[in-house]
C-alpha cells in the first residue's frame, strides 16, 4: 500500500515528468519573467513622470512622455508574445505531461496481478486515469509559472520599494506573513476536501458503471428505483463535499480580500504620514500604491490558483497510490523465455491461499499431466478447480511448492512467454468493443485474413459470421452485446485457435449455454483440444466423459482420479455426482 506523502514529497515525485520538457519549461519561465517585468516597469514610469512634474517641471517634455509611452507599448508587445507562448505552448506541455502520466499509469495497471483487480473497482481506476489527471495539465503548467511570477514580483517589489523607503516597505511587507499563514491554513482544509471528493467521484463512477453494465438485470427485476436511490445517495455525498469546498474557498477569498484592504489602508495611512513628514516624495507615494496593487494582484492570483493547486496535488497523490502498488507477480531476475513447449505440467506439493484469506484453497497438491493429456476437473464449488487452473498461467502465485511446465519452474520463465503458451476459454466470455475480425485477431498480432477465417472455421464460427450484416467487419457492441452467448463463445474459441497454444484451459466454457449452442461449442472445443494438454472444468459431466483422466477435487485435495468408466465403477463422489446429473 502507498504511504501518505506531504505536498513537498508529491511535488518531488512529479518533477521527473518535466525532464523531457525542460527547455520548454525554461522558456516558459523566461516568458513569465518578461510579463512580470512589464508589470513592474509601469509604476516606475509613472514615478518618473510624477517626480519630474513635482520637482523638475521644466525637464518634463512631451518628447520624454512619448518616449516613455512608446517604450511601454514595446514592452506590451513583448508581453503579448510571451503571454501567447505561455498560454499555448505552456498548456500543451502540461497536456503532454498528463499524457505521459496516463501512459505510465495504464502500463503499470497492465502489470498488476489479478488479486489487485479482485479488490479494486474498475470505475475508481477509470476516474483516476481521466478526471484526476485532467487537473494535472493545469497544475503542470501553472504551478511553476505562478510561483515563479509571484516570487519575482515580491522580490523585485521589495527591492524597488526599499530604494524609496525602507521603513514603509517593512511596514507594508509585515502584512504578507499573516496572509501566508491564512493561505497555509486554508490550503490544508482544501487538501482534505479534495482527497475526499476524489474518492467519492471514484465511488460514484464505479456505481454508475455497475448499474449501466447490469442494466438488463436492473430492468428484468424492475429495480430502477433502487438503482436511482443508490445513485442519489452517492450524488448527494459528492454535492455535500463540493459545497464544503466552496465554503472553504469563500472563507479563504473573503479573508484575502480583508487583507487586501488592510494592506491598502496601511500604505495610504503610513505612506501619507511619511509623505507629510517629508520621508518620501509624492512620486514615491504614487509608486508605492501602484506596486502594492501589483503585489496584491499577484497574491490574489496565488489565492485563485490554490484551488487548482490542491486539485493537481490530489490527482498526483492518487496517481502515486497506484504507481506505488507493487505487482505481486513479475518476471524474476534472469527469467528466460519458455520455448518449444510440449505441454507437460506438474504441480509439486503446491499450496495456495488468497491474499485476503488465511485458509488454503489448495494444500500440498501433487499432480503430473503429460503433454497432450486431457484432464477434467470436477467437484463441489469452492474445491479449488478454477484456482488450480489460474495458477498455471501465473494469474496468481503459488503460496508454497512449485509448478513446472516441461520440467521448468514457471517462476524462472518470462510471464509473456508462459502465457503465450496457454490458451484460456472461460465461462465469462469477454469480447472487446470492435469488429468480429479484431476480436479473433487478438489471438495473434500479425494474423492474415486467411488465418482469421481458418480459425473461425475450426471454431465453427465462420458460418454465422458470414451471415452477419458486414461479415467479419460487423461491430459486436460493448462486451459483444449484439451476439448470442454461443456466438460469442465460438469467437473466443476462434481466438484461441489462432493463438495455437500447446496448453489449454477450459473453465466451464459451456455451462451458460443452451443445449443447441452447447452442442456446437462442445464440437469446437473438442477440435481445439485435440493434440493439446487440456484442463477442463465442467459442471455438465456429460461433456467430459472422453477425458483421459478425471480428477475429483474437493477441499481435501484430489480425492478420486481415473477415467469416466473407472470412476463410475468406483462408486464414490464422481459416481454420485454423475447419477445426480443424469437424473436432473
Amino acid at each position: 500500500m502507498t504511504k501518505k506523502t506531504g505536498s513537498g514529497g508529491l511535488i518531488r515525485r512529479f518533477l521527473p515528468y518535466y525532464k523531457k520538457y525542460k527547455w520548454t519549461m525554461a522558456f516558459d519561465l523566461f516568458c513569465a519573467f518578461l510579463t512580470t517585468l512589464c508589470e513592474l516597469v509601469l509604476p516606475m514610469i509613472v514615478r518618473q513622470i510624477t517626480g519630474m512634474a513635482t520637482e523638475n517641471l521644466a525637464g518634463l517634455t512631451a518628447r520624454f512622455i512619448w518616449q516613455c509611452g512608446l517604450f511601454y507599448i514595446f514592452l506590451r508587445l513583448v508581453d503579448t508574445a510571451a503571454s501567447y507562448y505561455m498560454t499555448s505552448v505552456g498548456h500543451i506541455m502540461g497536456t503532454r505531461i498528463e499524457n505521459d502520466m496516463r501512459r505510465d499509469l495504464f502500463t503499470h495497471l497492465q502489470k498488476l496481478s489479478f488479486s489487485y483487480y479482485d479488490n479494486t473497482k474498475v470505475g475508481t481506476l477509470m476516474s483516476r486515469m481521466t478526471n484526476d489527471l485532467f487537473d494535472v495539465t493545469e497544475f503542470a503548467h501553472h504551478c511553476p509559472e505562478e510561483f515563479f511570477i509571484a516570487g519575482v514580483k515580491i522580490l523585485c517589489s521589495f527591492v524597488l520599494l526599499c530604494t524609496m523607503s525602507v521603513p514603509l516597505t517593512v511596514i507594508v511587507f509585515s502584512v504578507v506573513p499573516v496572509i501566508l499563514v491564512a493561505l497555509i491554513y486554508f490550503r490544508r482544509k482544501m487538501k482534505q476536501n479534495f482527497a475526499a471528493s476524489r474518492a467519492q467521484i471514484g465511488e460514484l463512477n464505479s456505481q454508475i458503471e455497475d448499474s449501466l453494465l447490469g442494466i438488463r438485470v436492473v430492468k428484468s427485476f424492475a429495480k430502477e428505483d433502487l438503482e436511482q436511490e443508490k445513485f442519489e445517495q452517492g450524488n448527494k455525498r459528492f454535492f455535500e463535499l463540493k459545497s464544503e469546498r466552496y465554503h472553504i474557498m469563500a472563507a479563504f477569498t473573503s479573508t484575502t480580500r480583508l487583507f487586501d484592504g488592510i494592506m491598502y489602508i496601511v500604505v495610504v495611512i503610513a505612506g501619507g504620514l511619511f509623505l507629510l513628514g517629508g520621508s518620501i516624495s509624492a512620486a514615491d507615494y504614487v509608486a508605492y500604491l501602484m506596486f502594492v496593487s501589483t503585489l496584491l494582484t499577484s497574491i490574489r492570483r496565488i489565492v485563485e490558483f490554490s484551488e487548482q493547486f490542491q486539485m493537481g496535488l490530489s490527482g498526483i497523490e492518487r496517481f502515486a497510490e497506484i504507481m506505488d502498488t507493487e505487482p505481486e507477480i513479475e518476471d524474476a531476475p534472469g527469467a528466460v523465455e519458455l520455448k518449444n513447449v510440449q505441454g507437460d505440467v506438474e504441480f509439486r506439493n503446491v499450496s495456495f491461499h488468497y491474499e485476503s484469506e488465511q485458509q488454503n484453497v489448495l494444500t500440498h497438491l501433487n499432480l503430473r499431466v503429460k503433454a497432450g493429456e486431457s484432464i477434467a476437473l470436477v467437484g463441489p464449488s469452492g474445491g479449488g478447480k478454477t484456482t488450480l487452473c489460474s495458477l498455471i498461467p501465473r494469474f496468481y502465485e503459488v503460496s508454497s511448492g512449485s509448478l513446472l511446465v516441461d520440467g521448468i519452474d514457471i517462476k524462472s520463465v518470462t510471464l509473456e512467454s508462459l502465457r503465450r503458451s496457454i490458451g484460456v476459454v472461460a465461462q465469462d466470455v469477454y469480447l472487446f468493443s470492435g469488429s468480429v475480425r479484431e476480436n479473433i485477431a487478438y489471438g495473434k498480432d500479425d494474423a492474415t485474413d486467411a488465418e482469421i477465417e481458418e480459425a473461425a472455421r475450426l471454431a465453427g464460427a465462420h458460418e454465422f459470421i458470414a451471415q452477419l450484416p458486414q461479415g467479419y467487419d460487423t461491430y459486436v457492441g460493448e462486451r459483444g452485446v449484439k451476439l448470442s452467448g454461443g456466438q460469442k463463445q465460438r469467437i473466443t474459441i476462434a481466438r484461441v485457435f489462432l493463438k495455437n497454444p500447446p496448453i489449454l484451459v477450459l473453465d466451464e466454457a459451456t455451462s451458460a449455454l443452451d443445449n443447441e449452442s452447447e452442442r456446437l461449442v462442445q464440437q469446437s472445443l473438442e477440435r481445439l483440444a485435440k493434440g493439446r494438454t487440456t484442463f477442463t472444468i465442467a459442471h455438465r459431466l456429460t461433456t467430459i466423459r472422453g477425458a483421459d483422466r478425471i480428477l475429483v477435487l474437493t477441499e481435501k485435495g484430489i480425492e478420486e482420479s481415473g477415467t469416466h468408466q473407472e470412476l463410475l465403477e468406483m462408486g464414490g463422489i464422481y459416481s454420485d455426482l454423475y447419477k445426480l446429473y443424469a437424473n436432473m
